[in-house]
């Protein structure tokens, strides 16, 4: 199992971070622990992370805002990756923003919080639906973002939330190169779509690798992970990682030993018969199995 992949021009190691923990509660608002945030980004990076994943929607402005404060001047190696295309509602809800302008003021956002002058990767969100990827043209919101490039504000673009047909539809536009959609464990909708991505070397970024706001509750998971004298989270997190080898999970936490114990997941060997089994987990999330 290779421990790193190519995302844009740079090369990351596989297991990465997720910045949306470290806002308030449903990535809204301030974190509990300030502090404590920016502890858990530099504990991150010193033990060899070096691929975060963050939007200047998370907050909104709250963790782009922790990433520079933490991060500040910013590793050689460090790619940090953002997102666009929704915005906050004051009640907190997620709402679409994929308009040329919106588009244009969410890239000088992050731009201006992370204290960069040009984004590393930027991932267009897709918003079609509240309940997952949705068929839609992404032709003009992708435009822009291809317009920003060649201006460049954006390095490399990837696309979050998406078909397989979008992904087609954005590939005659700009070079995609990562496709960030939600799949682990007991979510699987995207099986033949990361084989067909591993066999072009775009890096495929699964978020809610640990279930997100609903977290995995498997009696085959907890029984393997007994076996293995590990937690079930790691054992989540290294069938991610042997499932295929352009899979950069970025699993998220505002907690140090969190953060350790997801960042130990790289070294733990799956047996083949555990791995097995854990193939055979159903798609329902929250089932007994």
């Amino acid at each position: 199992m290779t421990s790193t992949f190519t995302l844009g021009d740079r090369t990351v190691s596989r297991l990465g971070y997720g910045a949306m923990q470290l806002a308030g509660p449903g990535a809204f608002g301030p974190p509990k622990d300030h502090d404590a945030a920016l502890t858990v980004l530099r504990e991150a990076v010193a033990s060899g992370v070096n691929h975060i994943d963050t939007s200047d929607f998370y907050g909104p402005h709250v963790t782009n805002r922790l990433v520079r404060e933490a991060l500040h001047p910013y590793p050689d190696d460090l790619v940090i990756v953002t997102k666009i295309g929704a915005r906050r509602g004051p009640d907190g809800s997620w709402r679409p923003a994929f308009s040329r302008d919106e588009l244009r003021l969410a890239v000088h956002d992050n731009l201006r919080n992370l204290g960069l002058d040009a984004l590393n990767v930027v991932n267009l969100r897709v918003m079609f639906s509240a309940h997952g990827p949705a068929e839609g043209s992404i032709e003009a919101p992708l435009t822009t973002l291809a317009e920003l490039q060649r201006q460049g504000l954006i390095r490399h673009i990837g696309l979050s939330n998406v078909t397989p047909t979008q992904i087609a539809e954005g590939r005659e536009i700009c070079k995609i190169v990562c496709v960030q959609n939600h799949y682990n464990l007991a979510h699987r909708v995207d099986d033949a779509l990361i084989d067909e991505l591993a066999g072009g070397g775009v890096a495929y970024v699964p978020f809610f690798p640990l279930g997100g706001f609903t977290p995995l509750q498997s009696s085959t998971l907890s029984n393997v992970a007994r076996s293995l004298d590990a937690t079930p989270m790691q054992v989540a997190l290294a069938w991610l990682l042997r499932r295929a080898p352009n899979i950069l999970p970025i699993p998220g936490t505002a907690s140090v030993a969190h953060l350790r114990e997801n960042l130990s997941a790289t070294e733990l060997d799956l047996p083949n018969e555990a791995t097995a089994l854990l193939n055979g987990v159903t798609a329902n999330i929250g089932s007994s199995d």
